[in-house]
């Protein structure tokens, strides 16, 4: 016998998935089923201070299941949708087909590298909590490297951090950055000179925060400023290959760290 309630799949644990399956769950005559790659929400936010230490993974995640568990009509399935099937309403999933009535698409943006393959290869994205570890690790072992470094070419490769994109998240990672040179690696590292940490904030367009107020702008191009953060504007990422970003004004900036937030 055919089930009264209408199965409806919503495909993304963000902002705007979490909200719909909330307001739809009302209705007992709907079964839902959320479909996401991990098993909890995140809040995006904060991944930059989850990158650069100052907070745990767990600050700001919660599973799914423990968030709906008062909710008969709300199902997980974790799993990466691979092709979807209008004609026959199913999914695919790495982890089994799920049947619906109707599906609701909510996945979110993905990172534009702009085609440059290069770039998508060896910088550092910030999109998702996996994303944040992955810097977290890399600019920790960066900083050990340089503290065993033998030769001054070595350390400055490990010490220069270039932040390609100057919206929010940029800023706001750049910020963090200087915070953890001033206050961690001043205080732990004694090996190395915390002023050699070079941060490079590149962005194409005129302004910082470019969405954003003017006072806003002019706000975060003098703080970041006074904390002796390399602003480079009017200037775009070209390359990153062998160690070097290339920036659109011909110049290069030999690192270990391209972290993209453009």
């Amino acid at each position: 016998m055919e089930s009264p309630q209408k199965k409806v799949v919503v495909a993304g644990g963000g902002f705007a998935g979490v909200n719909i399956v909330k307001k739809l769950s009302r209705n007992k005559d709907i079964d839902i089923t959320l479909v996401d790659i991990n098993n909890y929400h995140f809040f995006p936010p904060l991944l930059y201070q989850v990158a650069t230490a100052f907070i745990e993974p767990s600050n700001i995640s919660y599973p799914f299941r423990r968030m709906f568990q008062k909710k008969k009509n709300i199902h997980f399935h974790m799993g990466k949708i691979l092709r979807i099937f209008p004609e026959e309403n199913y999914i695919v999933t790495d982890t089994g087909n799920i049947g619906y009535d109707f599906l609701v698409i909510a996945i979110g943006a993905q990172t534009n590298f702009f085609g440059m393959h290069d770039v998508e290869k060896n910088a550092l994205p910030m999109k998702t909590i996996t994303d944040a570890i992955n810097l977290r690790n890399h600019l920790l072992l960066s900083l050990e490297k340089a503290a065993r470094a033998t030769t001054l070419a070595e350390k400055q490769q490990d010490l220069n951090i270039v932040i390609a994109g100057g919206g929010p998240t940029g800023v706001e990672i750049a910020g963090m950055l200087a915070e953890m040179r001033k206050n961690i690696v001043s205080k732990e590292y004694l090996e190395i000179n915390a002023g050699d940490i070079r941060i490079h904030l590149v962005d194409a367009g005129p302004t910082l925060l470019n969405p954003m107020s003017k006072k806003s702008q002019e706000e975060a191009y003098k703080v970041l400023s006074n904390w002796n953060v390399d602003i480079v504007l009017n200037t775009a990422v070209k390359s990153y290959e062998k160690g070097i970003v290339l920036l659109s004004n011909g110049t290069g900036i030999a690192t270990n760290t391209l972290i993209w937030a453009s």
